[in-house]
C-alpha cells in the first residue's frame, strides 16, 4: 500500500468542511485536516490574483487516488482546483496499517 498525502485548497471552511466529511464517508480519505487562513498569490488567466483559502490535507493511498481526484474535481467550486498528491514514504507502520483499513483499495 503506497500512502498518499493530497493537498487541495478551498475558498472557505464549509467547503473543505464538505469537501473532507463526502470524502471521508466514501472512504477515499482516511483523515483530512483543515488549516485556516493561508494566503495565495497565483496568476490566474494573464492575471496575478490574490485570495484567502483553506488548505485540507487528505491522507489517502495511490489505490484510492484516481476516483479521490474525480471526486474532488467534482465537487470543488473552483473550475480549477489545485489537486496535488504526494507520497508518504516512511511513517508509524500502525498508523499505515489503520488509513488503509479506512481507505477503499
Amino acid at each position: 500500500m503506497q500512502a498518499l498525502l493530497v493537498l487541495t485548497n478551498c475558498p472557505d471552511a464549509a467547503c473543505a468542511r464538505r469537501l473532507a466529511q463526502t470524502l471521508i464517508e466514501e472512504q477515499l480519505a482516511a483523515c483530512a485536516n483543515l488549516f485556516p487562513a493561508c494566503e495565495s498569490i497565483y496568476r490566474w488567466q494573464g492575471r496575478i490574483e490574490q485570495a484567502s483559502e483553506i488548505l485540507l490535507l487528505l491522507k489517502s493511498t495511490a489505490s484510492a487516488y484516481p476516483v479521490l481526484e474525480r471526486r474532488i474535481a467534482e465537487l470543488h467550486p473552483y473550475d480549477l482546483p489545485e489537486i496535488i498528491a504526494l507520497p508518504v514514504t516512511q511513517g508509524l507502520p500502525a498508523y499505515l496499517n489503520w488509513l488503509a483499513a479506512e481507505t477503499v483499495q
